[in-house]
């Protein structure tokens, strides 16, 4: 044995006793003899201190202060190091320790290497003395480990194995991708035909198709999984082999695998607030289904309620849900995961600004939409009005509702619009007292108003579609300047025909004034005409024209 491992294996010797006596001390209780000498200080996580690196090795901590930050103290050492190894003159048995009342510096001859201080002893609850000692053994192996990687012979046999770690991760690679299309064939070609669709009775779960793409989605899983371990592993074991990459080999390693501790961390942390979450999960579950059939036979009509119809069930069924299901977030928020962070309340803020800014209409129509229900304007299938639009009611939304015109449009109104705005509802009197359609004629002064309302209810009676009972009446609005305003009253129960019937009236009504040759004065006039203003019955039926019995039943619109 040569005098630098003599050296070398005596200086390891003083390392490991001192250590073991210092174990011994603290096992005893004793204070260590820096102990009394130093405040008491904070944990080593929060003091400032950087890891003095050499060829990505993190060989120990040093701390720093304001105007010398430990960052650049553990660079400069890093760099002092590095220059004694790439020095070959320099020997590993020329470094010493030299104390002093404020540091024990280590040197070698008269070069500087780094200085131990109090506060460092500190950080590893140690003595100085012996922390100097450690320090000196951990420099001399780094430049040693130095100096043999930068070997030429080693640098040629890990460019050796790194070519055949190469070759073999592309064969690998070309191999598990032959082996995989392989499989995912066998599972078209026999698999395939084998497998049929999952169903009870009539009632289909999975599809054939379904089940075949979700075991090829496995497989496809598998070897990414595959791929990404063993380019992981590649990457790792070939960056380690040499000097200048074994630090960024060592941050690849930190950066896949550290987010998975955390996530793993995380969810082992979580796992109580977790299975509180699931429990409170499928109790609310339980309770909204039991809502449910509540008001499904309450809709159903096997439950009645006092002053509750039936038609408010749904609509109220979506409002209770709404509520219980905003009081279960209410008591699950403290528990989700990471609600108590200053991110989540950020993103929690930032939804619920946008939500208010963008939405203000959105509300308005939902708002609108529940207030309609229980004002019980209109039901699906009348014929309403609402501003310029006239339809019938196909479906009623939360925050539109859908109308359908007498020309087959169909018009999407606002409920916001409906509840700002007047509704006139055609249908809802009619199961009661009927519909009344009414329109106006002008006759002059000369004509009996009396014969005038026999004509008018003669038109009437002559229309088909309209009631008997309750009779059709005739009054006289207005007493105008050149003519007399009378206005036929009519009853149906059919306000989906209210066009069709509206023109059988008005074609009977010019029917019947001609057969009498009344002249109907509106518009107005100024002089009477010399013959009357009326066409004769051998001319009702001019060309193009037909009588009815030619042409058959006249097919009239909406």
């Amino acid at each position: 044995m040569n005098g630098r491992s003599i050296h070398r294996a005596m200086a390891r010797g003083v390392l490991v006793l001192a250590l073991l006596l210092l174990g011994l001390s603290v096992a005893a209780g004793e204070e260590t003899p820096r102990a009394s000498a130093l405040p008491e200080v904070e944990t080593t996580a929060e003091i400032p201190a950087a890891p003095v690196v050499v060829d990505g090795v993190a060989l120990f901590r040093v701390r720093g202060i304001q105007a010398y930050p430990a960052e650049r103290r553990a660079r400069e050492i890093a760099t002092r190091i590095q220059g004694l190894a790439a020095d070959p003159e320099f020997s590993e048995d020329s470094l010493r320790i030299e104390e002093s009342p404020a540091m024990t510096r280590i040197m070698t001859g008269k070069t500087f290497v780094m200085a131990v201080f109090d506060a460092d002893a500190q950080l590893e609850n140690i003595d100085r003395e012996i922390l100097a000692t450690a320090y000196r053994v951990r420099i001399g192996e780094a430049i040693e480990a130095w100096r043999r990687d930068r070997n030429p012979a080693v640098l040629k046999r890990n460019g050796l194995y790194a070519l055949i770690a190469t070759l073999v991760m592309v064969a690998a690679f070309w191999a598990g991708h032959r082996l995989f299309r392989r499989l995912r064939l066998i599972i078209e070609t026999r698999f395939k035909p084998k497998i049929h669709d999952i169903q009870i009775q009539k009632f289909q779960i999975l599809r054939r198709e379904t089940l075949c793409g979700m075991l090829t989605g496995v497989l496809r899983l598998i070897w990414t999984g595959l791929v990404l371990i063993g380019a992981y592993a590649y990457l790792h074991g070939v960056l380690s082999l040499f000097p200048w990459t074994r630090g960024f080999a060592d941050r690849v390693s930190s950066m896949l695998i550290d987010p998975l501790l955390i996530l793993g961390r995380g969810f082992v942390e979580a796992v109580p607030k977790l299975v509180f979450l699931l429990i409170l999960f499928l109790i609310a579950r339980y309770v909204l289904k039991l809502i449910r059939l509540f008001f499904d036979r309450v809709a159903s009509g096997a439950v009645a309620l006092a002053g509750f119809e039936a038609e408010w069930a749904w609509p109220t069924f979506r409002l209770v849900r709404m509520l219980f299901v905003a009081f279960v977030l209410i008591i699950a928020y403290p528990y989700i995961p990471g609600s108590s962070s200053d991110a989540f309340k950020g993103v929690s803020i930032f939804i619920g600004v946008l939500f208010s800014l963008g939405s203000s209409s959105l509300i308005g129509n939902l708002i609108a939409g529940y207030t309609m229900t229980y004002r019980r304007a209109f039901r699906v299938g009348d014929r309403i009005k609402v501003g310029e639009h006239m339809g019938d009611v196909l479906a009623r939304r939360l925050l539109v509702t859908h109308l359908r015109t007498p020309k087959n449009e169909e018009v999407v109104v606002p409920n916001s619009n409906i509840l700002n705005g007047e509704i006139v509802n055609y249908s809802s009197l009619v199961r009661e007292q009927g519909l009344i359609l009414h329109t106006t004629v002008g006759i002059g002064y000369e004509t009996p108003w009396r014969q005038v309302e026999a004509m008018l209810l003669e038109a009437a009676a002559r229309t088909p579609g309209l009631l008997r009972e309750p009779q059709p009446f005739v009054l006289q609005k207005a007493l105008g300047d050149f003519c007399v305003t009378y206005e036929i009253n009519v009853y149906c129960t059919e306000p989906q025909a209210m066009n069709r019937l509206y023109s059988a009236l008005h074609g009977n009504i010019l029917d019947v004034f001609n057969e009498y040759g009344v002249q109907i004065m509106t518009p107005s006039y100024e002089g009477d005409p010399e013959l009357p203003k009326v066409v004769p019955k051998e001319q009702w039926y001019a060309a193009p024209a037909r009588p009815p019995e030619e042409r058959g039943k006249t097919a009239v619109g909406p």
